[in-house]
């Protein structure tokens, strides 16, 4: 198994990754909030994609799995930060982004920062503006007070263990948000969303779909198929959408 490596960033983070070279373009698996590169997804994709030739990188936000930080402490725009700077110091040439979740988003903010690298993007249950329009309206005015006083919130979740959201990620995630603003994605997307997933709705799905600007955009909802998405179709699903826009 291959060691872990880890990239010092410009923020004094270090970020942890493995990466194997290949042929373009290079697959870039962008994990969900809480997950690792450890993840099913992200392991099968690295063993497919070298069985198949191609450059792979897959990495721990900071406060996540073996990266530095405090998961507490962190925001969407830091883990923006850290996806910005391996992709800018691990890969070279033209990149084919594959996005979890919380990594749908991180996806499309990547999108926004370097569209000509850019060479097609697989959504896996996407999760756009989930600060604002999944945390933040879900709120009791209780929660907000509590937001306000301690600083966090604790949240239950269907897939791990209860967690805190931080004021400050609320705060940072409203200047990140991909929905309110124009959004062009000058390459192929395709989507894969679960009908049974209780994390992301379907109905997030379709608002992508709608709200951005795409010649080559295409949802795939999968019946019954759940957030993790990790099943033995599901992953084949996966494989089949990254092959299509190779």
């Amino acid at each position: 198994m291959a060691t872990t490596k880890f990239l010092e960033t410009e923020q004094g983070r270090s970020i942890a990754y493995h990466f194997h070279s290949g042929r373009g373009p290079t697959v870039v698996f962008l994990g969900g909030l809480k997950s690792d590169m450890e993840g099913t997804k992200a392991v099968h994709l690295e063993a497919w994609s070298q069985a198949a030739g191609l450059a792979f990188l897959r990495f721990d936000y900071s406060g996540h799995g073996e990266s530095s930080g405090s998961f507490e402490q962190g925001c969407i725009g830091d883990w923006h930060e850290d996806t910005l700077a391996a992709v800018s110091a691990l890969t070279t040439g033209p990149l084919l982004i594959v996005g979890s979740s919380m990594g749908g988003w991180q996806a499309l903010l990547l999108a926004k920062a370097m569209p000509e690298r850019i060479q097609g993007m697989v959504t896996i249950a996407a999760a756009p503006d989930f600060t604002e329009d999944g945390y933040w309206a879900s709120f009791s005015e209780a929660q907000k007070a509590a937001l306000e006083a301690q600083g966090y919130v604790e949240l239950p979740s269907d897939y791990m263990e209860p967690y805190r959201i931080s004021k400050a990620m609320i705060e940072d995630g409203r200047k990140r948000l991909v929905l309110r603003t124009p959004l062009d994605l000058p390459f192929p997307v395709r989507c894969l969303q679960g009908t049974a997933d209780t994390a992301v709705t379907t109905e997030t799905a379709l608002r992508l779909m709608q709200h951005a600007t795409c010649q080559d955009m295409r949802l795939n909802l999968v019946k019954d198929a759940d957030h993790r998405f990790s099943d033995e179709a599901c992953l084949r699903l996966i494989e089949a959408a990254i092959t299509e826009l190779l």
